[in-house]
Order: structure tokens, then sequence, then C-alpha cells
């Protein structure tokens, strides 16, 4: 027996968890997630998640089910962490539409960066405080209490199991919207020993909404809550480890890290609370000057990024997003930056540098390229060279 019956448990596991900074809390029970696990199954099965090796179907089968992941579960406390760093009240901008122009920055020199991705990692974070979390409650309930956390870097179903507590719904971007909130939240799941009445899942879809459709530049949302992880400007950016496809370089627009078009065009998001949470800041590195990222060594990669999501593109992956961002900015003052990269960086970095610099165009770019082609040994990047001097009219 504990030491306090189930209602009680129940309101200190809440109201300790908005103590600690928590915005949203909501209970689940532990219940295997069948219906769910075999959705990721399927899509695994499809080849949506590649790109992921990660991923495999044992993860998912483990993560389905809370009894193996701890053993005498009986409740997960399904926690949500503000992250939207605007002030509060502040409206997002008209919805865009997939027309990388209208997304392109003034000069072509800066990239995007993900909102989440702007202040500390919230992994870290995160489990550092439900880790605190854990054992506040066993303290304060008088009683040990059996405990694993989880975010998204873990097996467990995160958004099932938001989905499953009433802390929100699936979005046709297959992200958890919450009424409070809308997307613009992070999630975390402890499952406990703790036997409490779960909540009721909301009864709320998005109706007949396909904004977020509409809106993905890339085509990733091939059907409702159906996401290509291959084509996911997010993917592409970060867990890629190779060349971002040609077909979809134009695409990616300004995002060096990230993406955020499929919240920014939802309606729930229209009126976005801000955080007040120190960890993520504001808007700290809400947009990066691309140059300065081409310039920077291993070592100053990781100072200028250190303790952030960012360092999860390496520096290889964010110099070669940069490179296609300057490409989409069509700035002719990124050229001797971009010649240098041909010349000096990685095989990986030169081939997108050369991609940028068909984009851009004239006499520069086009010299840098033949004189790049003269002395390149590697032929994947010697045929990126090729294909952007006939990008500008140059040939070889």
């Amino acid at each position: 027996m504990r030491a306090a019956g189930a209602s009680d448990i129940k309101a200190v596991v809440k109201d300790y968890a908005r103590e600690l900074g928590f915005d949203l809390v909501r209970v689940a029970d532990a219940a295997e997630f069948a219906q769910d696990r075999d959705i990721a199954l399927a899509r695994i099965e499809e080849g949506l998640m590649e790109g992921l090796p990660w991923y495999t179907a044992g993860r998912v089968m483990r993560g389905s089910s809370p009894e193996e992941l701890l053993p005498g579960a009986q409740s997960i406390i399904c926690l949500g962490m503000n992250y939207y760093p605007e002030e509060p009240g502040a409206e997002l901008e008209e919805p865009v539409g997939p027309d990388v122009e209208t997304r392109r920055v003034e000069t072509g020199l800066t990239g995007k960066i993900a909102r989440y991705a702007r202040g500390r990692d919230y992994h870290r974070v995160m489990k550092g405080r439900m880790r605190d979390y854990a054992a506040g409650l066993a303290a304060r309930l008088g009683t040990d209490v059996a405990a694993r956390w989880y975010v998204d870097d873990g097996p467990m179903l995160d958004r099932a199991a938001a989905a499953r507590a009433g802390l929100g719904w699936f979005g046709k971007n297959s992200n958890i919207l919450t009424r409070e909130l809308g997307s613009w939240v992070l999630l975390g799941q402890v499952i406990t020993d703790l036997a409490m009445a779960p909540d009721e899942p909301l009864v709320k879809t998005c109706g007949s909404c396909v904004r977020c459709i509409d809106a993905c530049p890339t085509g990733a949302i091939v059907a409702p809550y159906v996401i290509d992880n291959a084509r996911c400007i997010s993917h592409l950016t970060i867990e890629n480890r190779g060349a971002i496809p040609r077909e979809l370089r134009s695409l990616v627009g300004d995002w060096i890290f990230g993406c955020d078009i499929c919240q920014e065009v939802c309606p729930v998001n229209r009126k976005a609370q801000g955080t007040g949470e120190p960890a993520w800041g504001k808007a700290a590195l809400a947009t990066a000057e691309l140059v300065g990222i081409l310039e920077l060594s291993e070592e100053g990669f990781r100072e200028r990024f250190r303790g952030t999501p960012v360092l999860r593109a390496k520096r290889t992956g964010l110099q070669r997003n940069a490179c296609v961002a300057l490409g989409n900015g069509r700035n002719a003052a990124a050229v001797p930056a971009l010649r240098r990269v041909l010349r000096e960086g990685e095989a990986l970095v030169r081939g997108h540098a050369a991609w940028a610099l068909g984009q851009i165009g004239g006499p520069a770019a086009a010299a840098a390229l033949a004189a790049a082609a003269l002395g390149e040994g590697d032929g994947e990047v010697l045929g990126e060279i090729r294909a952007a001097l006939g990008e500008v009219g140059a040939g070889v």
C-alpha cells in the first residue's frame, strides 16, 4: 500500500511537474501501444523512415511496450515544455506557400534555425529535470517510486503517449497539437509504477485543414499523418550525413538546421505563447551568418554551437547546408567564400559549394568552377562542378 491514495498521488504528480517548470502534464495508462506500433512498423516497411538506420523494428517493438521499458509499469506521466521563443502573445506572420522566393531572406547571406534548436539542447535540459522530478516524487509521496524517463531520443513512442494522455492530438504533419501551446511543445515521458486514473484523450482533429500539407516545399507530408522522412527538410539538414539530393536543394530555401514551415502555417499556432523558460533563451540562434559558418574550424564549430542541438548536424553537415542556403540566396557576395571552400573544404562541402556557385552564376562563379575542375580529384565533386558549369553556361 502506498502512503497516499490514488487521487492524492495524481495531484502531487501534476502539481510537482508544474513546480519544476513543465507547462503541460497529463497521465496515460501503461498498456501496450499496439495500434501505434503497427503504424510505425508499416512506415518502416514502406521505406518512409529511410535515412534513420537507428529507427528499427526492434526499437519500435520495445518502445511500444511500457512494461518492457519498466517492469511493473502502471502509468505514464506525459510532460510538455513550451519552446516558442517569441514574446508572449506575438502572432506568427501570415502563412507562406511553398514558393522559396517568399521565404528567402533579403540578403541571401543568413540561414534559419528551427525554433526548438535556438537555445540549450532540450535533451539534456529535460532529462535532467525529469531525473529530479522522479526523485522528488518519491520524497513527496514518502515511498519508493520506480521510474524511467524519455525524450525523443529514446525508444518510447512519445507522441502516441501524449495523444493517449490527452496532452494533445495528432496533426496532419504528425506533430502533437495542444490546446494551450499549439505544437511548439517538447515532449517527455516518465514511466512509473504509480497507479493513477488516466486522463482522457482529446476528442479533436484537424478537420479538413491541409495547410501543412500544401505548404511543405518538398512534399514530405505525402498524406495526412504520413511523412516521407527522406524528403523532410529537418532530416535533410540534420540527420542526413550525405549529399542533399539535387532536386530538393532549391526547395530547402534558407533553412540550415531543421524547419518550422508546417508549424508556422498551422492555424492552431496562430497565437503562439512565448516561453519564459531561461534554458531556451530568446531567439538566441534564430539566424546564422552563412559565410561565417563556412569559415569555422572543427574547434570553432564546437565552440560556436556548444550546448545547442545544432551540434547534431556536425560541422560538415552544417557547412553543406550553408552552401545550399547561399545558392538559394543567389547573392554574389558569397562567391569568394564559396570559391575558398571549393578549394579547401571537405568533399561533401565542396560538392554543395559548386552547386551554390552554379545557382549564383556570373563570371566570378564560372571562373571559380572552371579553376576547381582542373584540380578536383573526387569524381562526385567533379560531377557537381560540371553540372554547375552547365548552369552558368560555361561547360568543361
